[in-house]
């Protein structure tokens, strides 16, 4: 496989921070950022790298064919120009994922099995045998999209989402994706060291999403050295000078890690899942590097540092949209308006605690909390001195930033 076309899709909002990681990762290459992702070329080396190092990209995708369409035949004849036996053999399998924009085809469902059919009977013609689907686990995950004239075809070298980094086995009832945790982190500027960001505390850690992204940034340990890939199973992965250097990848990935330089500090007022948080940070591997609390958001002190060294405050707390508001001052919603009324009163309240909390400490403190209201530094009576756009999933976000210090309430 020479150098191929790369898309590494991202959140709506992190296109900039992901464009900024994949140079860091890859210092020479050139590197595109555009709506949804960034796009470089790549050669198989470049692969197993992005796939072992980046934070915040959903996928790593190759894309093997690309052009102009006007049905299904069309699409086929795309598929049909790719070497299929350069990627897998008829012993392996696969599964075709589709994606439109603007697309005129009535049915994304039948675009997809002309795109597996076109696989499937290049391989028969040269070897007398096809390979099969398998929808769970496929060998070679492919990925179309299609927009209003052009089409273009992916391999995916991930395989599951690179946001499952292998060590979260025990979650809530609406978990933070690990990309958009290190987008959040990435986007204050937190790196794990007493310079950029100093200590971190999450005061609803929920299941320790942020707080475990956090502890493998200031440990130097690789998001994706717990968990396998699909291009690990493809042709052009296979042969043995390309096994020994992804095991030279992750032997230097793992020569890297080291203790944290700051303290990370993760609380929440569900006991339960503060034990949930640190089962998980015990599979990543940092369990060591934080430290778990229980108690209530609107009540915890803030953890003593030393004078010179400053703490940042990330924080996703309850929508009110996914998860209820819990605390020990209020009762549980039973309802709608009820949960509504403690999502309005539970941000006064915390920045109130903030400002008496907070503020006293001599670095100082700056607190980033993601929502969807685009009005609550008004609802927290604070001045935020940024706003970054940012997706939840299908909910449109802001991660606000405040800064804590004497006198900045307003």
């Amino acid at each position: 496989m020479c150098a191929l076309p790369l898309f590494l899709p991202c959140a709506a909002g992190v296109e900039a921070l992901l464009e900024e990681e994949v140079l860091r990762i890859l210092p020479t290459a050139q590197v595109h950022a555009g709506r949804g992702g960034v796009a470089l070329d790549g050669d198989p080396q470049d692969v197993m790298t992005l796939n072992l190092e980046c934070r915040l990209a959903q996928r790593v995708l190759a894309e093997v064919a690309e052009g102009p369409y006007r049905d299904e035949h069309d699409l086929y004849e795309l598929a049909r120009g790719v070497d299929w036996q350069q990627w897998i053999t008829p012993e392996h399998t696969l599964r075709v994922d589709t994606t439109a924009h603007r697309s005129p085809l009535r049915s994304l469902n039948f675009a997809a099995l002309r795109i597996k059919d076109a696989v499937c009977d290049q391989l028969r013609e040269a070897t007398g045998t096809r390979p099969s689907v398998d929808t769970r686990h496929p060998d070679l995950p492919l990925l179309l999209h299609v927009a209003e004239e052009r089409a273009s075809l992916y391999v995916d070298t991930s395989g599951e989402p690179l946001f499952k980094r292998g060590w979260r086995e025990d979650k809530g009832d609406a978990p933070l994706k690990e990309t958009l945790a290190a987008a959040m982190l990435a986007a204050a500027g937190w790196r794990g060291t007493p310079e950029a960001g100093g200590a971190l505390h999450d005061p609803c850690c929920g299941s320790g999403t942020i707080a475990i992204e956090a502890a493998q940034i200031a440990c130097g340990i690789a998001p994706g050295l717990k968990r396998r890939f699909a291009f690990e199973r493809l042709l052009p992965f296979a042969d043995a000078e390309m096994r020994a250097q992804w095991q030279r990848l992750k032997s230097h990935a793992q020569s890297r890690i080291h203790a944290s330089a700051v303290t990370i500090h993760a609380s929440d007022v569900s006991f339960r899942m503060v034990d949930f948080a640190r089962r998980n940070a015990q599979r990543a591997g940092v369990e060591q590097a934080i430290q778990f609390n229980g108690g209530d958001a609107l009540e915890r002190p803030a953890p003593t540092l030393p004078a010179t060294l400053p703490g940042t405050l990330m924080i996703n707390p309850p929508y009110g949209e996914r998860i209820e508001v819990a605390g020990k001052a209020r009762a549980p919603a039973h309802d709608e308006d009820d949960n509504k009324a403690l999502v309005a009163d539970f941000f006064p309240r915390l920045s109130a605690h903030w400002k008496r909390a907070y503020t006293q400490h001599p670095a100082g403190w700056t607190a980033w909390v993601l929502s969807p209201d685009m009005k609550l530094p008004g609802a927290m009576r604070l001045k935020e001195s940024k706003r970054v756009p940012m997706w939840n999933g299908p909910i449109e976000c802001r991660l606000f930033r405040f800064d804590l210090v004497a006198g900045s309430a307003r």
